[in-house]
């Protein structure tokens, strides 16, 4: 308890009178809610101690103010431009209705008179109060100021778009100014591409595709692995939506010809900004043009949130902290290898280690990290990028792919050499990463003593909490690869039901699915003897590593995805 305890408000005194909440919890948290400078209601919501629907039917009695049922108005018909999206959300409070020389207000807290009276001074006119429950007025908010127009975020303004100039075409600019001034001012068009990005950022999407065809012109997000439709624009738009898109990325608007690469800085806020890595192809009737989001924000989530079992977490971090050797990710396109190496990265990111990386582009920024570009068209590439590095004293190399013989052969000699050298590969497997190699021309000898560990990886969608129990039979169970040790010990599976709040497709976020493999003696010594990727692979069942499909089944039992999900991210048995 406090030194100095908060008396109890009205509308707290009145939660504890009709038995919704005790007198200490009730004290507690307007203590917690003054201290994190949260509204009284908000912080009772947010923490599940009493329920919206309670509150505001205790509030409307205590305080006599008329309740109202938020979700039956309409957010584009209420009052515009009488206050700010600054002020509605710092008072938590929206006008709904203007009757006569009457602004009626509405609010969670009645107590809220402060945020009453900065209304009716903005406004010039006098406030009342209309009582909504806090969960309805706060998604309200939400949908209101994203239909507003210039205020939502579906509706950013050319200034709220900051352009980075990184992969700029070194040919500059572009001669087609006609193009370039009706793509600066077109406003509609403007407006709907900002706000394609924000609704992809919102959603947690991965990609974004614009899509020209013969008759149609067709905008995509990926979200959760899967492509969906969101937009059909006018086909004669398309044009106009390439040379915008190109001109936010600063490519040369007059090159249709081939394809180009660019990249997008998109502010949010004043603190958090989100990067569009942008790429161009000429396609039969027009351009497509593929947005992947880069969030800086998922280099930062940490080991724990990326899905790994508790004997392939161990195995990755004592491997990270070697300080020398290979440590290399696997897997196909958009599985999830960048943000398993930059979470590594970003624990090994400390003053004391000189940590430099090569990429294709730079996706995510890291302070403290040196990252170099890699840049063809002057000759500058991963073999060139390593070369400089090992002139720098580095401890930790990251390149962004094994491409070649050449930049394979010299970070292995970095990595035999006192280096930590971390890097990805396009295969399917661990065994079949070590092949692959082979097949480039690295020395077995040298595979051997310079790889400490390999993780190959998926990405597979997450099942929502609305998740049902499936029953099925022991032997469908059997076929699908379970263990007749695994079955006899129980577990249930569960399969996509769909809600609200994951769309319908009952799934919702992803989780990653691992092979980590430490190259061991035994796995030494196959490889020496220039064994083939079926042969290490059984070398690594019996040293205990599960495969990609082994990890995706125990991701089954613990409740995580359906086995419909496991059959499209892995292979099979």
């Amino acid at each position: 308890m406090a030194a100095n305890p908060i008396p109890l408000s009205g509308l707290a005194r009145r939660l504890v009178e009709d038995e919704l909440l005790d007198n200490d919890k009730a004290k507690e948290a307007s203590e917690e809610a003054q201290k994190t400078r949260v509204p009284f209601v908000t912080h009772l919501v947010q923490n599940e101690l009493v329920s919206a629907k309670d509150i505001a039917n205790s509030a409307a009695e205590e305080f006599g103010t008329p309740l109202l049922d938020i979700t039956a108005l309409d957010p584009e018909a209420i009052p515009k431009n009488l206050v700010d999206e600054k002020l509605i959300r710092a008072n938590h409070a929206i006008p709904v209705f203007h009757r006569g020389n009457r602004l009626f207000v509405a609010v969670s807290d009645p107590t809220n008179r402060k945020g009453l009276d900065e209304i009716k001074f903005q406004t010039g006119i006098a406030t009342e109060e209309i009582l909504v429950e806090e969960n309805k007025l706060a998604a309200f908010i939400e949908a209101f100021l994203e239909s507003q127009e210039g205020g939502g975020l579906g509706d950013l303004g050319d200034e709220d778009v900051d352009l980075d100039m990184e992969a700029v075409d070194e040919e500059g600019g572009g001669g087609d100014e006609d193009v370039t001034a009706s793509a600066a001012d077109d406003t509609p068009v403007v407006r709907f591409i900002n706000k394609m990005l924000m609704d992809a950022i919102k959603g947690g999407s991965s990609d974004l595709h614009f899509e020209p065809f013969e008759k149609a012109y067709r905008v995509r997000f990926r979200t959760d692995g899967i492509l969906h439709e969101v937009a059909r624009p006018p086909v004669n738009l398309g044009p106009r939506i390439s040379a915008r898109l190109k001109v936010m990325s600063q490519m040369d608007i007059s090159e249709r010809r081939i394809p180009q690469d660019g990249r997008i800085k998109l502010k949010i806020s004043k603190s958090k900004a989100i990067d569009f890595r942008v790429n161009t192809l000429p396609v039969l009737f027009g351009e497509k043009l593929c947005l992947r989001i880069l969030d800086p924000s998922s280099a930062k989530m940490g080991i724990d949130a990326l899905g790994y079992e508790d004997d392939q977490k161990e195995l990755y971090l004592e491997a990270l902290h070697k300080p020398q050797g290979m440590f290399l990710v696997t897997g196909p396109t958009g599985s999830g290898k960048t943000v398993s190496l930059y979470t590594g990265l970003n624990i090994l990111n400390t003053p004391e280690l000189n940590i430099s990386t090569a990429e294709d582009p730079v996706e995510i920024n890291l302070e403290g990290v040196n990252q170099c570009p890699v840049n063809h068209k002057v000759g500058l590439g991963f073999a060139e990028a390593l070369r400089s590095f090992l002139r720098q004293d580095p401890d930790i190399v990251m390149v962004g792919e094994i491409r070649d013989l050449e930049t394979a052969e010299i970070s292995i000699k970095a990595a035999q050499t006192g280096h930590m050298v971390m890097s990805t590969l396009h295969t399917n497997s661990a065994p079949e990463t070590l092949t692959r190699l082979r097949n480039m021309g690295v020395p077995a000898f040298n595979l051997a003593t310079s790889i400490n560990l390999i993780v190959a990886q998926r990405l597979a969608r997450r099942l929502c909490d609305c998740k049902e129990k499936m029953d099925v039979p022991k032997n469908a169970l059997l076929e699908k690869g379970f263990s007749e040790e695994h079955i006899d010990e129980g577990f249930d599976v569960f399969g996509p039901k769909g809600c609200d709040r994951c769309g319908g497709s009952g799934y919702k976020g992803r989780v990653g699915i691992y092979e980590v493999v430490k190259i061991t003696p035994e796995i030494q010594k196959i490889i020496m003897e220039d064994g083939n990727s079926i042969e290490i692979a059984e070398a690594c069942q019996k040293e205990g590593y599960n495969n990609i499909f082994q990890s995706a089944l125990k991701k089954v039992r613990d409740g995580l995805t359906s086995i419909a999900e496991v059959d499209r991210v892995t292979s099979g048995h």
